[in-house]
């Protein structure tokens, strides 16, 4: 069992057109439901704290009534830590939640920007969807890189920005911009679904994509559970060793000292 932390935007409002926003329900509903299928622990977290604004809930969407009214997920959310005081050595990996409002609070969150490369510098594992990448754009690792530099990457493409209305609104193109930063934007077609793994690093383009973004990010956290239950066994088996061949030498010595 590994500790996820999810992170939400603290955003209310679309730039100054008055447009109610907040996080992005699906893309919060869909991974917390692969994420507690699979046995970890799920925590909350927002750039501000307190409470995050959320959009609408789609009463159509079973998983995202479930999570809305999951007891356990409502008091995590009542009342969430802000980015930078949550302890980065509590977590093994670490989902950007997307929403509109990402846009506005996630790349010049340097709350942020220090949990999720520690989270990565430690070899734990960072995902985002949709508009949650703009939490990337900015994060530098301990090797001195941008951890999208180099790297394939999907988001919102321009396309879909365009498709939902909000190309004259929002403050740039997240694909753009992380290109600019180095990465490689890779994309489906409008709204279609589209994964990337690259390394520990795993995005999605769109609220369709966000189960799929946990599945491959709950493959790698099991991948890192084989590997330390191996590890514990490999201990086990040189201390059982050690132990019978302290008993052995204790043997042999009471068998000289009979002679």
């Amino acid at each position: 069992m590994k500790k996820i932390l999810m992170v939400l935007t603290s955003v209310s409002e679309i730039g100054d057109t008055g447009e109610k926003t907040g996080y992005n329900v699906a893309e919060a509903a869909h991974p917390w439901k692969v994420f507690k299928d699979s046995g970890h622990f799920v925590d909350f977290a927002s750039i501000q704290g307190g409470q995050p604004p959320r959009d609408k809930v789609d009463s159509k969407d079973p998983l995202q009534v479930a999570f809305a009214e999951d007891e356990t997920t409502r008091a995590g959310l009542y009342n969430t830590a802000r980015v930078d005081v949550v302890d980065p050595d509590q977590y093994d990996a670490v989902f950007l939640v997307g929403g509109h409002g990402t846009m506005w609070d996630f790349p010049d969150s340097e709350g942020l920007q220090n949990l999720v490369a520690s989270v990565y510098n430690a070899g734990g594992v960072v995902g985002a969807v949709c508009h949650g990448p703009a939490g990337l754009l900015k994060v530098e690792l301990a090797n001195g890189f941008r951890l999208v530099e180099g790297r394939k990457v999907a988001a919102f493409t321009n396309d879909e920005e365009v498709a939902a209305g909000k190309d004259k609104v929002i403050p740039f193109f997240l694909a753009d911009r992380l290109e600019e930063q180095g990465a490689t934007h890779v994309s489906a077609g409008v709204f279609e679904e589209k994964v990337v793994v690259d390394d520990r690093l795993v995005t999605g383009q769109n609220p369709a994509s966000a189960a799929g973004v946990a599945k491959e990010m709950e493959k790698l956290l099991a991948e890192v559970i084989h590997q330390e239950k191996a590890e514990e066994q490999h201990e086990a088996e040189a201390l059982r060793a050690e132990k019978d061949a302290e008993k052995n030498a204790r043997k042999a010595a009471a068998a000289g000292t009979e002679h």
